[in-house]
């Protein structure tokens, strides 16, 4: 059939293959940031992987709206962090979390935040549990798609597979064999035969059904707000910013008995993504453009202001769900494929770039041979805990604010509307620092009972979601700290391992790198003086992973073959 009668976004060389096959190393289900992250990492490492998914091309809606600073490191590791910076808000909008009655009535509470460009240069003064290379970032997820997909693109050196999608696929010891078909017209379907496949096609992930693989935690749960049916609208008020009577935010969350929402600006000129909890015996289902209007003016107390609406949808909060196992065979789950958030703290989005970051340098090992197969079982026992940890994060944050009862005196004029908004102001000011600073969640993930990790139990810092307690023990990311002032530690990193040590051990250093060379990998030489990093390296030698893990600590490399084999898994395992 000529390839005019195509639509433009399939991808030509699964046009040319239509009927045929194709062959890569990895193959991705999913194009959301899980999928679009994973191509790019693996696309850097000279990877030949496949991505594909239904939709047409990148999101439309605004989703998630919020890039926590460890994610804005990964953009940095691999050169989009400015880029996607620039993006979402203009540089001087304010990036506040306040609460209001309504938006156009009391405000009760607010957090104020940096400014994208404040945020630049904040970062290089900040110390102790915001040490680091970025802080975070207001930016809708359809503008990071973008950015994603562009790069995954020339990584890969292949156009992202949109508007074709996985139909099946049969798991051996040889690898996976999969057909996809494009959505759009009737063809043949595409044999892709690749090493591995992955999942990373959302809630309603068709590959983790097809592996009959189940989700466990709670679902279902029912709050004042973020419990239950949740009412979205993507709108375009352009006046709003003249008709609000408060500084303006970032995000605007309504407190009262009528209707809870919460509000994102999505460009800081017009566009909002608003979410609504639906009450108990409404039917949002066959709310018109009309009811969402009508909803917006209950919200936000401002009946003359005109909205366009661009979109409405439903969606479910209060699941806090973790898939049973993250691998089967030659498949792995990721993002939410693997884990279903509620999302308070933001923490679905990032944990499913964090899900990528963690699996592709070890598909990339395990591809070029560098190590053996059995490291990509690490991939469940690092990631699907922190799945766990993570959800049960935002879990205690939904709670925080959904369990907050707003009652109609909220609102009342006189001395018990005054108390009551008092009360609110001093719950909700707590809770936004409770779920917006939180450093601990951010950096403080750990691997210590990962079989790669040289972990320290005697030493392992305490899991607390405010603070953020900087540790070499080997299980966590590199603490960071700014070189004269200016230059990120982050930035001198090799992509994949570095061996780094202070100047006094030289030779020790150097010869635990050139062990990592002789097994193959790649392997950085970072030498630093006490000068520069002050106390970072008492300890002596770090071996930091290409996630920026710290793997082993120590003070000479005489059992180097050995550490190298275990933190980078060369050989099988004996035990």
């Amino acid at each position: 059939m000529p390839n005019q009668t195509l639509p433009d976004h399939l991808p030509m060389d699964l046009l040319t293959a239509q009927g045929l096959e194709l062959n890569v190393d990895v193959l991705i289900a999913g194009a959301g940031p899980c999928g679009l992250m994973l191509a790019n990492e693996l696309g850097l490492r000279n990877v030949a992987c496949l991505v594909v998914d239904p939709k047409p091309g990148t999101a439309f809606n605004p989703q998630a709206n919020a890039t926590q600073a460890r994610t804005m490191e990964h953009f940095r590791r691999i050169g989009i962090s400015q880029q996607v910076r620039a993006l979402g808000l203009p540089g001087d909008h304010p990036t506040d979390i306040a609460y209001f009655t309504r938006f156009a009535h009391h405000e009760l509470a607010r957090l104020r935040l940096p400014t994208a460009a404040q945020a630049t240069q904040q970062i290089k003064q900040l110390g102790g549990s915001w040490s680091a290379a970025e802080l975070p970032h207001r930016v809708s997820q359809k503008f990071v798609e973008a950015v994603l997909r562009e790069h995954a693109e020339k990584r890969t050196g292949r156009q992202i597979g949109f508007g074709w999608r996985l139909q099946s696929f049969e798991d051996t010891a040889d690898g996976v064999t999969a057909q996809v078909t494009p959505v759009a017209k009737e063809s043949k379907p595409v044999t892709v035969h690749a090493r591995y496949l992955i999942g990373a096609d959302g809630a309603r992930s068709s590959v983790r059904n097809a592996l009959g693989i189940g989700m466990v935690g709670a679902t279902g749960l029912q709050r004042q707000f973020m419990g239950g049916k949740m009412f979205a609208i993507y709108l375009r008020a352009p006046a709003f910013y003249q008709q609000f009577p408060h500084d303006i935010a970032w995000m605007y969350v309504s407190v009262n008995h009528e209707r809870r929402v919460f509000m994102a600006s999505v460009d800081g000129r017009g566009e909002f993504a608003f979410h609504a909890a639906v009450q108990p015996g409404e039917t949002p289902e066959q709310w018109t453009h009309e009811d969402a209007r009508r909803i917006f003016a209950e919200a936000s107390g401002m009946a003359n202001l005109d909205i366009e609406i661009l979109s409405t949808g439903i969606w479910i909060a209060g699941h806090s769900l973790v898939a049973e196992r993250y691998q089967q065979g030659n498949v792995f789950l990721a993002g939410d494929a693997a884990h279903l958030f509620t999302p308070t703290g933001g923490l679905g989005y990032n944990t499913a770039v964090g899900d990528a970051v963690n699996l592709a340098w070890k598909l990339a090992a395990v591809v070029k041979g560098q190590s053996h197969p059995s490291l990509l079982d690490s991939y469940e026992q690092e990631r699907r805990p922190i799945g766990l940890r993570n959800t049960a994060y935002a879990r205690q944050f939904a709670d925080s604010v959904g369990l907050f009862e707003a009652t109609p005196a909220l609102e009342a004029d006189g001395n018990e509307g005054e108390q009551l908004r008092a009360h609110a102001s001093a719950e909700l000011g707590a809770h936004v620092r409770r779920e917006f600073n939180i450093p601990g969640v951010t950096f403080g993930e750990r691997y210590d009972h990962s079989p790669l990790v040289y972990s320290d139990p005697a030493h392992i810092p305490t899991d607390q979601a405010n603070e953020y307690i900087p540790t070499t023990n080997p299980g966590g990311r590199l603490p960071h700290c700014w070189l004269e002032g200016e230059r990120s530690l982050y930035d001198l990193l090799g992509f994949e391992w570095t061996v780094l040590a202070p100047s006094q051990l030289q030779a020790e250093a150097q010869a635990l790198a050139d062990a990592g060379h002789a097994a193959g990998l790649d392997v950085k030489l970072l030498m630093l003086t006490t000068d520069q990093v002050g106390a970072l390296l008492d300890a002596g030698l770090l071996i930091v992973r290409p996630d920026q893990v710290i793997a082993w600590r120590g003070r000479d490399a005489q059992d180097a073959d050995a550490v190298w084999d275990r933190v980078a898994r060369i050989r099988a395992r004996t035990t």
